[in-house]
């Protein structure tokens, strides 16, 4: 609907100023009622079925920035440019004088941001508009925020709408005076940012402003708003955890919570996914890169999966049990943003597959193939180049239509950290030394949420294969403040919720064996047939390397014993203690490289400080579970 700003609903507008201002002015304003109107919006009405968003760049011309189609079960996005396809690492810039570890707008542009920021509002000022009113974080929980776009990105409008509470323009509250403000400026990539992705945030006063200048969603509409919940936890003592959270009931009955947190591509929404099956029923544990051996494992009945978080797992004060012991959290998203990449023919999994195909309300699907008014399909994935595929398909998928879905907050019985591991073999040593699943002491898995490591041939963001840190929390990459903010925040909720245990988990490989994310799904169906992560003396030992806590002696699923070889990488004969070794001191190096300076820096929590020198110092695993005290078995 076209808003008058005098109108009923767009008088109810009543700030900011810079909102205001650009309200006033432009050609058209429209507030969406539902986000079927978005849809509709997004393919340049409903009577078409395919839209163009192009942009006048003065210097360049017309530039095609993105394709949207109608589909059968939603729209599909598709970018033009292969390098829009994935979150840029390195996007974000903070443009006020707060404090902040993160590029300074002015050291980056060397220019007034002020300067800029007028222009982009001056451009807004004179295009047709959308607004999207919606609660960041959720609407009992988070706050006001509003969204402002030019009319003809209505996809991004509508991406944004699913992924955070859309207040539709006849629910819109008195005086709305949003305290977050997102501006859509996609021509600004290429007139100050050379064709680069960048996501400004200035956090004001009075108003908490984000200037998304590209239109893939990951770094702004998504990430974007994650920064600012970030801003506030950081302002009030809290923090929303990059993790994906889900109940496990086994067909016991028992049930078990499990976070699973880690870098962009760590496995966080295959957390909530069930375990990919061969066409004979049976589960591949792994496939030797070397001989071609594969291994199986027969598993008649899995757990039943009820999802609460896949990214963002807000940790509230308002609902923490000040009584318990377990950290509990809730989602700070209406709808999950999946990727798609590891399905690549019809039934990889049928369960993410149905939902998709047979949507019952219209998602958006980003870099996947579609044909107008034709079903859109998650394992047709577009191409970078001729037979390259792109690596991050997505899916922006409503909670709603995800069955058994939990909307309440739920405690935490373990706290799982994946991590991408390439091959190591005698032939080529590397940090693929983890082995199927280690139990970690509390001061170890916050070093682990320290360093965050993105690993091996990351699908979502552009960055080289080398071993690289996502940063503190591994939601570093969208927080605006300073990191040892952030590692004391960290630290303080670990030491107050002593009763949720922690895990280490690889996925892609365990030293030669090729596994994809096996081994969280059967670490996730293991730990909640056993209750938990409490042990027996005699199922544990130290690992070789101490910065992998504790290894498995044994692991036995329904009665299938799990090889040892995949327990403990060292006892791979394609791979022995000295290949082992010589990856434990590529993980050695890459964990001091990225604490150095943190353990210098003015304001560290002396706890926190003792544990990073203890690492530096290459402390055995006895000195972590002392520092912060820890008894990994039953009692």
């Amino acid at each position: 609907m076209a808003v008058d700003l005098n109108s009923a609903v767009g008088s109810r507008i009543v700030g900011p100023e810079s909102l205001l201002r650009v309200l006033q002015t432009a050609r058209r304003v429209i507030i969406p009622e539902k986000p079927q109107e978005l849809f509709d919006l997004a393919v340049g009405g409903p009577e078409s079925d395919y839209f163009e968003v192009v942009y006048e760049v003065p210097g360049k011309g017309l530039v095609k920035e993105a394709t949207v189609v109608r589909c059968r079960n939603g729209i599909a996005v598709n970018y033009t440019e292969p390098y829009m396809r994935r979150r840029d690492p390195d996007c974000m810039v903070v443009a006020d004088d707060r404090p902040t570890d993160k590029p300074r707008f002015h050291e980056r542009f060397s220019i007034p941001f002020e300067q800029v920021r007028q222009q982009i509002l001056d451009w807004l000022a004179e295009q047709e508009l959308i607004i999207l009113p919606f609660y960041a974080g959720g609407k009992r929980w988070g706050f006001q925020a509003a969204l402002v776009a030019p009319l003809n990105a209505s996809f991004f409008a509508g991406a944004l709408a699913l992924l955070q509470e859309m207040i539709p323009a006849v629910e819109l509250p008195q005086e709305f005076c949003p305290e977050a403000v997102v501006f859509v400026a996609p021509p600004f990539r290429h007139t100050l940012c050379d064709g680069k992705q960048v996501v400004i945030h200035h956090r004001g006063p009075p108003v908490y402003e984000v200037f998304s200048l590209n239109l893939y969603p990951g770094p702004s509409a998504k990430k974007g708003v994650y920064g600012v919940l970030l801003s506030l936890g950081e302002e009030q003592g809290w923090v929303t955890l990059h993790g994906s959270t889900v109940q496990v009931m086994t067909p016991y009955d028992n049930i078990m919570t499990i976070m699973h947190e880690g870098a962009s591509g760590g496995g966080k929404s295959e957390m909530l996914e069930y375990p990919h099956r061969e066409p004979d029923g049976r589960l591949l544990l792994g496939r030797n890169i070397i001989t071609g051996q594969k291994r199986y494992i027969s598993l008649v009945q899995g757990c039943t999966l009820f999802p609460v978080t896949d990214d963002m797992a807000l940790c509230h004060p308002g609902f923490q049990n000040s009584k318990g012991k377990k950290l509990v959290v809730s989602d700070a998203e209406t709808a999950w943003f999946v990727r798609v990449d590891h399905i690549k023919e019809y039934g990889t999994d049928p369960y993410l597959e149905r939902i998709c195909t047979m949507a019952k309300e219209p998602i958006i699907f980003l870099n996947i193939h579609a044909v107008p008014r034709a079903t859109c399909l998650i394992w047709e994935h577009i191409e970078d180049a001729p037979g390259k595929p792109c690596p991050n398909p997505r899916v922006i998928l409503p909670r709603r239509l995800v069955p058994n879905v939990i909307n309440e907050p739920v405690s935490v019985d373990v706290r799982s950290f994946g991590v991408r591991t390439p091959p190591c073999t005698r032939q080529n040593p590397s940090y693929g030394i983890l082995g199927m699943m280690h139990v970690l002491p509390p001061a170890l898995a916050w070093l682990w949420r320290l360093v965050a490591p993105r690993g091996h041939s990351n699908p979502s963001i552009v960055d080289s294969d080398s071993l690289q840190s996502e940063g503190v929390g591994s939601y570093w990459p969208f927080a605006t403040g300073c990191k040892v903010d952030q590692a004391n925040l960290l630290l303080r909720q670990i030491l107050e919720t002593p009763d949720t245990r922690f895990v280490l988990v690889p996925n892609q490989h365990i030293g030669c064996w090729e596994v994809g994310f096996m081994p969280e799904w059967l670490m996730r169906e293991y730990l909640a047939r056993r209750g938990g992560a409490r042990f027996r003396p005699e199922q544990l030992k130290p690992a070789r390397c101490p910065l992998l806590g504790y290894a498995l002696s044994f692991m036995q699923i329904e009665g299938t014993q799990i090889p040892s070889w995949f327990l403990e990488v060292d006892s791979q004969p394609e791979v022995g203690p000295e290949a082992y070794d010589r990856g434990a001191e590529i993980l050695y190096k890459f964990f001091e490289r990225n604490l150095k300076d943190l353990v210098s820096m003015p304001g560290l929590d002396p706890l926190g400080r003792r544990i990073i020198r203890a690492c530096l110092e290459r402390a055995p695993l006895s000195t972590f579970e002392s520092l912060i005290p820890f008894n990994p078995y039953t009692t």
